[in-house]
């Protein structure tokens, strides 16, 4: 009798203290981020790593691409779903493009998002192996390169053609071995790829070009004002807001003049301020604040 009522105060002290048996909730500014990550095209892994480094926890980020429909937890399956039911397809799927390796018997090693991959030292030709992996291009399709970028242009099936990393120069140009000077500056990826495809065509029949972003140099906005843990500049990989590039760089100090914080824009020569109050914004109110950056845009937190 003793026993059962000692269990049974032990059961309700741990279903009543606070982080006994229950998760804590994920914070709905990093769903927020998740959410707008997702929208502008950028995969899980690449999320994981830029949310990491913008100082949020990696269990909970992974909690959280995990609630909006990224990579279900081991062994989890929605409520009502038939346990491993392969999915029916009604077309067969279409072949993607290669990044950069040849299929073979023998799988490759999987990259993880945003590292480098050289070009594959298969012999060319479709082999009739297993499908080709799809482009990983580590930015929006609808990103511009700029001067500085490295970038790798792979030609399938020619390893001798392809470049594994090189700048872009200032004059918007990189060096290929075949084709010597290439402009790729102010094109997306997958316009860089037609227009190195062009020439290289006259020299390979059917060259297939692939062009990945390696590093971003060209695109940045500069974090200063004391009041922002991270100051200095923060690449800009994709269509930010004030509250993500705030995020991306660690949060704010404990001393931030949150009502004061402002964008520093320059435009057609002229210089002029847009303001943002923190705290109006994360209540949901004066969401025209959260204005969305340029490259080149200085946001200030100033310090008290």
């Amino acid at each position: 009798m003793l026993k059962s009522v000692f269990f049974g105060l032990i059961i309700l002290i741990c279903g009543t203290l606070p982080g006994i048996g229950q998760e804590q909730p994920v914070p709905k500014e990093l769903l927020q981020y998740v959410r707008d990550a997702k929208k502008v095209g950028l995969p899980d892994a690449q999320i994981q790593q830029n949310a990491v480094i913008a100082g949020w926890n990696a269990a909970a980020v992974k909690e959280a691409l995990e609630s909006l429909g990224g990579t279900p937890k081991p062994g989890a399956a929605p409520a009502g779903a038939k346990e491993q039911e392969p999915a029916k397809s009604e077309a067969p799927a279409q072949p993607v493009k290669p990044a950069f390796e040849q299929p073979s018997a023998t799988p490759a090693p999987q990259r993880a998002a945003g590292d480098a991959a050289a070009p594959s030292t298969a012999p060319a030709g479709n082999d009739g192996g297993s499908a080709p992996k799809p482009v990983q291009r580590n930015v929006p399709e609808e990103y511009r390169i700029g001067e500085g970028d490295v970038i790798q242009v792979s030609v399938w099936g020619e390893r001798e053609a392809s470049v594994g990393s090189v700048v872009v120069r200032p004059d918007g140009m990189i060096t290929m071995p075949l084709l010597k000077d290439v402009r790729v500056a102010g094109l997306t990826p997958g316009e860089a790829e037609k227009v190195i495809a062009e020439p290289l065509s006259k020299l390979i029949k059917t060259a297939d070009v692939t062009v990945i972003i390696n590093q971003i140099n060209s695109k940045k906005i500069f974090m200063v004002g004391g009041g922002i843990k991270k100051e200095g500049p923060l690449p800009y990989t994709y269509r930010m807001t004030v509250m993500q590039a705030i995020s991306e760089a660690g949060g704010m100090s404990d001393y931030a003049k949150r009502k004061k914080i402002y964008v520093l824009r320059n435009e057609n020569g002229r210089q002029f301020k847009l303001p943002f109050d923190y705290d109006a914004v994360l209540n949901g109110k004066r969401m025209e604040m959260n204005h969305v950056l340029l490259p080149g845009d200085t946001l200030v937190v100033p310090n008290h």
